[in-house]
């Protein structure tokens, strides 16, 4: 048997470094913001023939607007049903209609079989970006508050109070590690993170539901020894659970980034496997270990007040 609450100081040390590392970059760097948060222009291109990305720099050069730009690959595909790079999704600041026609103008001079027919120029604003987010965190509240209320008429509320805070500890860390790296943050992100909340849940439940019921049938041992074979019980079904998902999660990237060349929806997906490994770490090393913690915090108020 893994003594998994023989290391919990370690996991603590490593989970405030992460979150601690996280909110310092949160704090200094923010976040990068893509357009859906901030507004900008978006241009799809279908450039109808092979290119590359310096010849694509070269042209993106010419213009202070495009400057650090987002530049997208879009593959399509020929009559055999091999991939072709002919598609391209720019996204950059708001550019005016006048300058937008000379970037256009700059495109076809570089591209001339560039098909006109196939190309869209969209401006995006900010405000449902916006609204978003604080629909988002609004929404995360609402199941904080629901989860609390389930949890603890179910089974306690120090149960409540540990799954909170490795849920917290989760979206925290998530968020950091984008923050740290830089990377964009979009819609999708947000779908991502809510997903992240609800999926973190469900492991930390089964293993709270089975810590519960190897203490009503083994009411005389000590909460560490339950608490350990809990976790022990449930280690093969939470890493076949995460796998699982990990093997769907790394084809959906797979297949985006190769064959859609999407890159909100591969951020999407990293979320999404940031948000597994987090999920399954937190529900063996800290949600587990800090019911334990709570559990022994009472334990010594109570045989203080019988002292």
């Amino acid at each position: 048997m893994i003594d998994f609450i023989g290391n919990r100081r370690k996991a603590y040390i490593l989970s405030s470094i992460l979150v601690i590392a996280g909110l310092v970059s949160l704090a200094i760097f923010g976040l990068n913001l893509g357009i859906d948060f901030t507004g900008g222009t978006v241009l799809h291109l279908n450039l109808g023939e092979e290119f590359s990305m310096e010849e694509v720099a070269a042209v993106i050069a010419l213009f202070e607007e495009l400057d650090g730009a987002a530049v997208q690959i879009v593959q399509g595909r020929d009559l055999s049903g091999e991939p072709t790079d002919e598609g391209l999704v720019i996204k950059s600041q708001y550019i005016e209609e006048e300058r937008r026609e000379m970037i256009m103008d700059a495109f076809r001079s570089s591209f001339p079989k560039l098909d006109p027919a196939d190309l869209r120029i969209e401006s995006v604003g900010a405000v449902i970006g916006r609204e978003l987010a604080a629909q988002a965190v609004l929404s995360l509240a609402v199941a904080i508050l629901l989860m609390v209320g389930y949890i603890t008429f179910r089974f306690e509320f120090r149960f409540a109070l540990a799954t909170i805070a490795a849920l917290l500890h989760n979206i925290i860390v998530v968020v950091g590690v984008f923050s740290i790296l830089q990377l964009e943050i979009n819609v999708p992100f947000v779908a991502a993170i809510l997903t992240v909340f609800g999926y973190s849940v469900n492991d930390t439940i089964v293993i709270f539901d089975r810590i519960r019921e190897n203490i009503r049938h083994k009411q005389k041992r000590e909460y560490v020894t339950v608490v350990n074979e809990s976790i022990n019980q449930n280690l093969v079904r939470s890493i076949n659970t995460s796998l699982t998902t990990l093997f769907v999660l790394i084809a959906l990237l797979f297949g985006f980034h190769y064959y859609i060349g999407s890159l909100d929806l591969i951020v999407f997906v990293l979320a999404l496997i940031m948000g597994v490994f987090v999920g399954t770490y937190s529900s063996i090393f800290v949600a587990s270990p800090l019911w334990l913690n709570l559990q022994e915090v009472q334990f010594k108020k109570i045989r203080g007040k019988t002292a």
